[in-house]
């Protein structure tokens, strides 16, 4: 690990939200109220009617960005959103930590970002789970398994179908759907771009969890990675979790821990 490659790894995860928010912003007015603003080095990404920190976040603040975090900070003020700044290692200096504590943040959480090389050969996948790609009509069955998943309101599924199907025919998106017998049971969605592939939503019934359907679903998207001569996987996880552990298990290692910084 050094810096260079700390940079593409965070510049994927930007390319990434940055491309699917695009998308959704571009639904005819904008109904989910979508911006995208840039401040020095940093990237804020805001989703008014999608609260939440998924969304609504800034990407790569950088030491000697201090003199734009008051304009970010009115940036989302103005949209009523709190604030929430993601820190790597690679940037975080002593003194853009003490400058956001002064200015009334701190350090609320840790992240995980991952990655592997895409040379190597890819496990096989369980035979019990099977894996194909979502097909058009069938973004009801993501939103159900995505809000069982991540234990979100029923309500929100039309939300989700709608804000993921506008990425359908977009040529760095791809959808899976994994089954264990006939059921569905889990989604995956796989972003490339630039050599890079990011390992993006996913999601299993609670039911039909510790069956290896993440497992299986991480190791088809990188088999399909490596198809499109990706030479690098990225993924995210809350530290500790059983996504960062299947991540590992699939051969992912980790590259750094971000830093949540948010008011106190």
């Amino acid at each position: 690990m050094n810096n260079g490659l700390a940079d593409t790894l965070e510049q994927t995860e930007v390319d990434a939200l940055y491309s699917r928010l695009t998308a959704i912003k571009g639904i005819s007015g904008n109904p989910m109220d979508v911006e995208i603003q840039w401040f020095g080095n940093a990237t804020a990404f805001s989703v008014k009617k999608i609260p939440g920190p998924s969304f609504n976040t800034v990407k790569g603040l950088q030491d000697g960005d201090e003199m734009v975090v008051e304009r970010i900070v009115e940036f989302y003020e103005k949209r009523e959103i709190p604030v929430r700044f993601e820190l790597t290692p690679a940037h975080a200096s002593p003194d853009l930590m003490a400058y956001l504590a002064k200015a009334g943040f701190n350090q609320s959480d840790f992240h995980t970002t991952l990655y592997a090389p895409l040379s190597q050969e890819i496990e096989p996948i369980d035979s019990k789970i099977s894996i194909r790609r979502l097909k058009r009509d069938e973004f009801s069955i993501f939103a159900d398994i995505y809000t069982q998943g991540f234990q979100m309101p029923a309500f929100l599924k039309s939300g989700i179908a709608a804000n993921n199907e506008i990425l359908y025919d977009n040529e760095h998106w791809t959808f899976y759907l994994a089954s264990v017998g006939n059921e569905p049971a889990g989604i995956g969605v796989l972003f490339t771009k630039d050599e890079s592939a990011t390992l993006a939503a996913a999601a299993t019934v609670p039911h039909l969890r510790n069956h290896g359907v993440q497992t299986a679903l991480i190791k088809k998207r990188l088999t399909q990675a490596n198809s499109l001569h990706c030479k690098l996987a990225v993924g995210q996880a809350r530290f500790g979790s059983v996504s960062q552990n299947n991540m590992e298990r699939a051969g992912l290692k980790i590259a750094y821990t971000k830093a949540i910084w948010t008011k106190k």
